[in-house]
């Protein structure tokens, strides 16, 4: 069985979002199926069939939730001695040579990547191009658009 990396962080949203979804979301979705099949005929029942839906869709979420935490290795990189090495889990800060744009990305595993919150994946080309380089290193990322060198500026464990 493959094991995912994932920071703290996206272990606890992952176990909030679960805890919502068994804790609220489903017995509300049971109580709203009891109240449609009291409404009578089930074949003509919208209101029922909805909610059935809803809650198809909730345990599907739960089983993709709980499948995910099963295979995850959670990695806290507070507890990882800083090297300043670029490593799972770590922030980036790094600057574009050529235009001297800087940007902070902490690379998280494929489930927690949001780049409008500055994470990326740990597969992404630019997470892949920095991994294991250190604080001044130049690393080069091939996008779609070209090359782009970025130089490293910061690593923090945070």
């Amino acid at each position: 069985m493959i094991k995912y990396p994932m920071t703290v962080q996206g272990a606890r949203a992952l176990e909030e979002e679960l805890t919502h979804l068994t804790k609220v979301i489903r017995p509300k979705l049971s109580q709203d199926i009891g109240t449609a099949r009291e409404l009578g005929d089930l074949k003509e029942n919208a209101e029922y069939h909805a909610a059935r839906e809803q809650q198809g869709m909730v345990e599907a979420r739960i089983r993709d939730i709980e499948g995910r935490m099963q295979n995850a290795v959670v990695i806290d990189v507070t507890t990882i001695a800083h090297t300043g090495k670029v490593i799972f889990g770590t922030t980036v800060e790094i600057a574009n040579v050529e235009t001297d744009e800087s940007v902070v990305y902490q690379i998280v595993g494929e489930d927690e990547a949001d780049i409008k919150k500055g994470k990326i994946s740990v597969g992404s080309p630019i997470a892949r191009a920095l991994i294991a380089k250190e604080e001044g290193d130049v690393v080069v990322v091939k996008t779609p658009s070209g090359v782009i060198e970025y130089e490293i500026i910061e690593v923090r464990h945070i």
